[in-house]
């Protein structure tokens, strides 16, 4: 697919940046939205689609990538940033809450992988960003992220965040994992995945592990996080005040953490 080569380093421990060093003229593709920094002579353009090289794609073709993205949670746009000088630039990209980084090399994964939405942050320019159709209704109604996955393919380097701690498992041919469904980031293309009931009124009601738990079998790789975004949410709503006139306090606190995060109005 002949994807840019692009060297990158990652920063931070918890709460990390990718910094991509670029040669002159290489490019590099990002989610709205995800720009830290940049060097001069970095030019910026916002494009349709899924940031691959379908330039002989026409306008149709264009319209239907962009589609795509909208259908997987994402932005009609995406960002290219190229750098125009004649010496080594350097773009930084952040990740949207505390979590780590992956860099994956898709040519080392038969050019695919599959994450939750949201999880893609960069790559090199001629990375495809699509959409995953899971083939069982159960899977899309209740796997937890949705019943669209992204999507990412070619043979360069991608870069997909996660909440907390990323872990990975390699999965032999039938080995099987079974993962709360937040908690699955991303997997190679050949893992089969499914959802299960927990089994059982009172695991499901008062187990408080939720009613559905992906099943992923092998062979391939999976990666796990171990602070999905969705529960962060709910642990600081729950601690947040809900009526009028609380005491100032631990519960302020955490109501002015809550706002911070998901921009409320204050009172």
């Amino acid at each position: 697919m002949n994807n840019h080569e692009i060297d990158y380093e990652l920063h931070g421990d918890d709460m990390q940046f990718v910094e991509v060093e670029l040669d002159p003229e290489e490019t590099v593709i990002a989610e709205a939205g995800g720009l830290m920094m940049m060097d001069e002579d970095i030019q910026m353009e916002t494009i349709f689609g899924d940031g691959s090289d379908n330039s002989g794609d026409g306008l149709m073709g264009k319209l239907f990538g962009a589609g795509k993205r909208v259908l997987s949670g994402e932005s009609l746009f995406m960002t290219t940033f190229t750098n125009t000088g004649r010496g080594k630039k350097h773009v930084s990209f952040a990740s949207p809450y505390p979590g780590k980084i992956m860099a994956m090399d898709l040519s080392e994964m038969n050019g695919k992988i599959i994450c939750q939405k949201e999880a893609f942050l960069a790559a090199a320019k001629g990375v495809s960003v699509g959409v995953e159709f899971q083939k069982k209704l159960g899977t899309g109604f209740f796997g937890g992220e949705g019943f669209i996955m992204q999507k990412v393919e070619g043979d360069g380097i991608a870069f997909v965040h996660a909440g907390g701690t990323i872990h990975k498992k390699d999965l032999e041919p039938g080995q099987t994992l079974r993962v709360d469904t937040g908690c699955l980031v991303a997997m190679t293309g050949d893992v089969h995945y499914d959802v299960e009931f927990v089994g059982g009124i009172r695991t499901a009601l008062f187990g408080g592990e939720g009613v559905f738990f992906a099943t992923l079998r092998g062979p391939g790789s999976v990666w796990v996080q171990s602070l999905p975004f969705s529960r962060l949410a709910s642990r600081v709503f729950a601690a947040a005040p809900q009526g009028e006139g609380e005491q100032k306090g631990e519960g302020s606190i955490a109501n002015n953490l809550f706002h911070n995060f998901f921009g409320g109005d204050r009172r």
